[in-house]
């Protein structure tokens, strides 16, 4: 629940006609966290007092579309483009000008790796969680596109995927969502009137750059997670990311685990990313 987060830390973040909810707590090395859909920062909820623990400042927020955060009408506005762009001025907000350590879960992830790509001067270390680099993902093959991705095509059929997602208290959206402790919160955020569109104008907004662009090489410090029961993702789009990333890189496998593993394996995670960032953040 969103409650286990203080609620003196949560702080409103306006950048531009935009306003953002955003959450900071703890002193150190700051670390950036960035959730993906359906979920809104409390995805994280498990994971900020461990890392609190081992030192760091932790920024989370909810990114445009999602949670609390404003969510604009209209694709054109959630390009990938413009979700990396709001992270500088989310950053500066905290006052923070120099180089943070970031970590991405599901679209997330396409955002950390798109941050570290196109500012590379602006992030130390970056833990990719679920989603491998986009040039990776978009390679992927059949299994990845036709079999546990197919969702991402249906999501492009506006007004029906919204109908279908959300009809019988969100049946369907709970069943794609394959136990996701907070189902029921997230149904509840995607009811209200926009929200849902606007969480569905990420896939039908980047779809066919992701899949068709060239993307270049990540020059970041990355490590990639991913969980051996993800039935969204596959394991091989993740591990090829190593042909797109010339700094150095890892992977880890998480086992016994499902897609949202921030939820499921949050101590195993944050062990992970403390020790990843303690070689170079």
């Amino acid at each position: 629940m969103i409650d286990a987060l203080p609620e003196a830390n949560f702080i409103s973040v306006q950048i531009g006609a935009m306003n953002f909810r955003a959450f900071v707590i703890g002193s150190g090395k700051p670390v950036l966290l960035l959730h993906g859909f359906p979920d809104d920062l409390s995805v994280w909820r498990k994971v900020i007092p461990g890392l609190v623990d081992a030192g760091y400042q932790v920024i989370a927020f909810d990114q445009r579309g999602c949670g609390e955060s404003d969510a604009p009408h209209g694709a054109k506005h959630y390009t990938i483009r413009k979700i990396v762009d709001d992270i500088p001025l989310i950053l500066a907000a905290f006052d923070l000008r120099g180089k943070v350590a970031v970590i991405g879960h599901d679209w997330g992830s396409v955002i950390g790796w798109a941050f570290a790509l196109w500012y590379p001067e602006r992030v130390a270390a970056l833990v990719a969680i679920s989603v491998g680099h986009p040039q990776s993902y978009g390679r992927a093959g059949i299994e990845q596109k036709l079999g546990r991705g197919f969702y991402t095509l249906w999501f492009q059929l506006s007004g029906f995927a919204e109908w279908h997602l959300l009809r019988r208290k969100g049946q369907a959206l709970r069943a794609w969502m394959r136990h996701h402790e907070n189902a029921s919160e997230a149904v509840l955020r995607m009811s209200r009137p926009g929200r849902l569109s606007a969480a569905l104008n990420w896939y039908r907004a980047n779809l066919i750059g992701i899949v068709f662009d060239r993307w270049p090489h990540c020059r970041v410090p990355t490590l990639g997670v991913w969980s051996d029961r993800d039935a969204l993702l596959t394991e091989a789009q993740m591990q090829n990311s190593s042909a797109f990333v010339s700094a150095d890189w890892r992977y880890e496998r998480v086992d016994h685990c499902g897609h949202w593993i921030p939820l499921d394996a949050p101590d195993k995670l944050v062990a992970l990313a403390v020790a990843w960032f303690r070689k170079y953040a």
